[in-house]
This record gives structure tokens, C-alpha cells and sequence, in this order.
């Protein structure tokens, strides 16, 4: 084969992913074939306006979906094989994983972040690309995951018909989250601009403790009623029976397909006690922290009621 005549694309798909496949790698599960992460930064001149190119990662290795722990960025032949470094290094800060790789085809420059102790890059032939079992075993070494808690990192997010997949940032939320509780962190703060899905990656957090019986009774607060219900309707529909409102008035409210829907309420309006059947409730952030309020909703339920509050 003559390397020098292949385009980068060929490169990937008769040099690159044959060495990965051999080393362990499911194309269809673990293999991230030019993985979008920015749409472009969009410039602004005067009354002109362009958008700057995407950027996008030849490869994202996960070890489960969603769960990625290396990045590997291609280039043709008669570049050097390390010469697609500093952009996979970038990338690897954006996803935030450890292990970065550039090849041209002809093997693989390794960079890994967990090294502390001695050179972090060595080149590697095709036949030497780590497997999934040792670049994920290194992973929760280096970020202090021990084998007993490695189900609930390990466990799978949340997906349904529509194949929505989380942006990198969010994945990156939801995956630090994940791996701090389950190693024994109580008290986390994310920061999240506006319209960057702060509900959505609160629902993958919760879904995947919840699903792996990690915290088996969650509270979610928001500020405004009219962000319980759409989270209720919206995001969270996939908790169904198991969810509802701390809150003594029923309301029938317009899901997004027109349908109207009447959403579960956890407080029995006369009594002012909470229904302790569910699993999943939301609630106003004041109907928390206001006294009053607070000792009507804990008079039937303990403190400690509440394994997780988000």
C-alpha cells in the first residue's frame, strides 16, 4: 500500500480503525468517528456576520457511550506522526479526557496525562494501541475510582428514540458529577450558562443514580413553577409514575405535542402530608426554604428524607 497517494479520511479508514478494532475497540459502541464539538465561534463585523469552521475530532474513544476517555486526531502520510498533537491535545482539554494519540498512518504518538512520574509521550506501532479495559483501568486509577463503586460511574445514560446525545460540556458535567458522588463527594456546584441544558444534564445526573439504586429518593428545585412543570412534562417524562410535585395544587398543563396533561402532586391537600410513595419530586426552591412551609412538607418525612437534592 502506498501511504503517501491516501487522503486523511483513507488514512482513517484502511490504517487507523483496523489498528483500533484489533486493540479491542467496538466500532459501533466505542469508536467516535469525527466526534462535532463546536458549531464554529460566530464573528461579528459591523452588519457582517460569518462563522468560523466547526471544530470536530477525528476520534473519540468511550469506553461506555458517552463515557469517553481518549482522543486520537489524524493526518496524511507525509506529515509527521505527531504532527496532529497540539490540536488533539486541545480537543482532550475540551472533552477533558487523559489520553491523547496523533497518527499519520504509520503508528501512533501517546501522550498520557496520568503519567506523574517520568516522559508522558512514547510512539507506539499500529499493533501497540491500548485496549479498552487498560486505558479505562488507568482512567479510574488517575482520578481515584475504585472497584467498588465502578458500576455507578460505569453505568449507562439515559437514551430513547430520538438518539440525542449530550454536547461535550455537558457530558462533561454529568461525568464529573457522577464519578465525584460515587466517591463519596456530597456537595457539588455546576455552573451553567443559559440555554447550554442545564435541566437535561440534571436529568442524566439523577437517571443514572437513580437507575443504579445510588439514590433512591431525589429532589430537583427550580425557581418558577412554570419550570417544575416543563421539566415534569419534558425531560424528566421518563421517570412517569415514580415522579411528582411537592405541592398540594394539581395542574393540567400543554405538553410540546399539544396533548395536555395533569401532573402528579405528592402533598394530600388537606392533611398537608407528603405521599412518601414516590421516588422522584420537585418542588419550588422557597417551598424548601421558607419555615413555614418547610414544616408543613417535613412534618410526615425526616431531614434525611431525600437522598440527593439538585
Amino acid at each position: 500500500m502506498d501511504k503517501s497517494a491516501l487522503s486523511e479520511r483513507e488514512i482513517c479508514s484502511k490504517l487507523i480503525t483496523p489498528a483500533l478494532q484489533t486493540a479491542g475497540w467496538d466500532l459501533q459502541t466505542q469508536i467516535r468517528e469525527e466526534r462535532p464539538l463546536t458549531d464554529g465561534r460566530v464573528e461579528v463585523r459591523g452588519s457582517r456576520t460569518r462563522r468560523r469552521k466547526s471544530k470536530r475530532a477525528d476520534y473519540v474513544l468511550e469506553f461506555r457511550p458517552n463515557i469517553a476517555v481518549a482522543v486520537v486526531e489524524a493526518k496524511r502520510y507525509k506529515y509527521s506522526v505527531g504532527h496532529g498533537m497540539p490540536q488533539a491535545l486541545a480537543y482532550s482539554e475540551m472533552m477533558q479526557v487523559p489520553f491523547v494519540f496523533s497518527s499519520n498512518g504509520d503508528g501512533f504518538l501517546f501522550h498520557d496525562k496520568t503519567v506523574t512520574d517520568g516522559p508522558r509521550e512514547r510512539q507506539l506501532t499500529l499493533a501497540e494501541f491500548p485496549s479498552p479495559a487498560e486505558l479505562w483501568q488507568r482512567y479510574c486509577q488517575w482520578r481515584g475510582i475504585s472497584d467498588d463503586v465502578r458500576p455507578v460511574v460505569e453505568f449507562d445514560y439515559h437514551t430513547d428514540a430520538s438518539a440525542k446525545s449530550p454536547r461535550y460540556y455537558q457530558q462533561n458535567a454529568v461525568n464529573r458529577s457522577i464519578e465525584a458522588i460515587a466517591t463519596g463527594q456530597n456537595r457539588i456546584l455546576l455552573v451553567m450558562a443559559t440555554g447550554t441544558g442545564k435541566t437535561y444534564t440534571a436529568f442524566q445526573i439523577i437517571w443514572r443514580l437513580w437507575k443504579s439504586g445510588t439514590k433512591k429518593r431525589i429532589l430537583y428545585l427550580a425557581d418558577r413553577n412554570i419550570l417544575v412543570d416543563q421539566t415534569m412534562v419534558n425531560d424528566f417524562k421518563p421517570f412517569k409514575s415514580t415522579m411528582a410535585k411537592l405541592s398540594t395544587r394539581s395542574k393540567t398543563i400543554e405538553k410540546d405535542d399539544g396533548t395536555e396533561i395533569e401532573l402528579e402532586t405528592a402533598i394530600d391537600k388537606k392533611k398537608r402530608l407528603v405521599d412518601t410513595s414516590y421516588e422522584i419530586y420537585l418542588s419550588l426552591y422557597q417551598a424548601i426554604t421558607g419555615p413555614e412551609e418547610r414544616q408543613k412538607i417535613f412534618r410526615t418525612i425526616s431531614p434525611d428524607f431525600f437522598d440527593l437534592i439538585v
